[in-house]
């Protein structure tokens, strides 16, 4: 049954990217706002179905505390597929800094460009950090919020944390507030796994780091709020789990 059920969400999941990045294709003449809709729906949409076709739950805390009208970063804890997708609707007008070549994907690759999101030449090392990151600073004039994974790719659960130090540099150069993000995601939906668990799935949008703060200062205190936070929400989901199941 876990294989039918991970089965049956890969293909609604890859159904209804299809069918919105078609959708995307209709407001190509116009400006984002139209193509960050669709991408909030869509997101939204594949989060529900990952909870009513596979099972277990999903609670977004700390929403109530992220302001929505001004630029900000979200440094979010990455250990699976579905916080690339499931943060966007936390947000008004999403941002993310991607791959150069993702954006030679047809379809794909015409939506993030009209959503004006950041690509990078990863083989350009300093020179595309530079271009980054005057990129960045113009997107967040407009009052963005960039979605960031300070570790660069997807980590297996429990495993040791490989934070990368370009968060740091994209800190000081937007000069605006930090929101960590603890999650526990790997339960549900392990790295590299076609498999999908029906685990209790929680996002926690944590207090702002302000901005000022020497860089190796900010980089251990969103190293470690992230690691310590998401370490607990992992241990609280298996807490849960473990309980035996109540008699009927």
């Amino acid at each position: 049954m876990l294989f039918v059920r991970s089965l049956l969400y890969h293909i609604a999941f890859y159904v209804v990217t299809f069918i919105l990045l078609l959708a995307c294709m209709l407001t190509l003449p116009f400006r984002r706002f139209g193509v960050i809709a669709i991408a909030r729906f869509w997101a939204a949409l594949c989060t529900k179905l990952l909870t009513l076709i596979v099972g277990g739950s999903y609670e977004v805390r700390g929403l109530e505390n992220l302001p929505q009208n001004q630029s900000l970063i979200l440094a979010a804890k990455h250990m699976s597929v579905f916080e690339t997708f499931a943060l966007v609707p936390l947000v008004k007008d999403p941002l993310f800094i991607l791959k150069r070549e993702l954006m030679w994907i047809p379809l794909f690759g015409w939506a993030v460009a009209r959503g004006e999101m950041i690509p990078i030449n990863r083989g350009a090392r300093a020179k595309a950090l530079r271009q980054m990151l005057e990129n960045a600073r113009q997107r967040m004039q407009e009052n963005r919020q960039l979605i960031i994974f300070p570790e660069g790719t997807r980590r297996p659960l429990d495993a040791e944390p490989v934070y990368k130090y370009g968060i740091s540099h994209v800190y000081k150069a937007l000069n605006v507030p930090c929101y960590p993000v603890a999650l526990n995601t790997g339960l549900a939906w392990p790295r590299h796994s076609f498999l999908l668990y029906p685990a209790k799935i929680i996002v926690e949008i944590l207090p702002p780091i302000a901005p000022g703060l020497d860089q190796d200062v900010f980089f251990a205190q969103v190293s470690q709020t992230i690691e310590t936070n998401s370490d607990r929400l992992i241990a609280e989901a298996r807490a849960e789990q473990a309980k035996p199941a109540p008699e009927e």
